[in-house]
């Protein structure tokens, strides 16, 4: 039996918006230094999974691309359940390559899982409220 629970609208935008936020700007960081990014996937203790599926440098430019332009899109609300689903995938190597050899008790691969959390919300829910454009 599935019971309807009634959320603010208004929450569910400051939940996005506080949520895309981190996208936004890792997105911004990645294209802006993008020698940064494949420096810290090389020295990442799970680099080897990074370079799999691709050079380094180049993963750090087209996941910079991802996480701005479904940040942006998930922020307005267009598409809010797919820019969800596309950032939750793009997070995933990220975390598994940067966060998960620095151990359990490392602060940032905490905040990875919260921000999976989060997007599981919009994904599974898909809630329309002050959205631009969601189907």
């Amino acid at each position: 039996m599935e019971k309807q629970i009634q959320i603010s609208g208004l929450s569910v935008l400051l939940l996005r918006m506080a949520l895309s936020g981190i996208f936004i700007v890792a997105g911004v960081s990645h294209l802006i230094h993008p020698e940064g990014v494949t420096q810290r996937i090389q020295n990442a203790n799970y680099s080897g999974f990074a370079t799999f599926f691709g050079d380094p440098h180049f993963l750090g430019i087209l996941s910079g691309y991802v996480l701005l332009i479904f940040g942006t899109a998930f922020l307005l609300g267009i598409f809010t359940r797919w820019s969800a689903i596309l950032l939750f995938i793009t997070l995933i190597p990220i975390t598994i390559t940067i966060q998960m050899g620095n151990g359990l008790m490392h602060g940032p691969l905490w905040k990875n899982i919260a921000l999976f959390g989060g997007l599981l919300f919009f994904i599974l829910n898909n809630p329309k409220s002050f959205s631009l454009y969601n189907k």
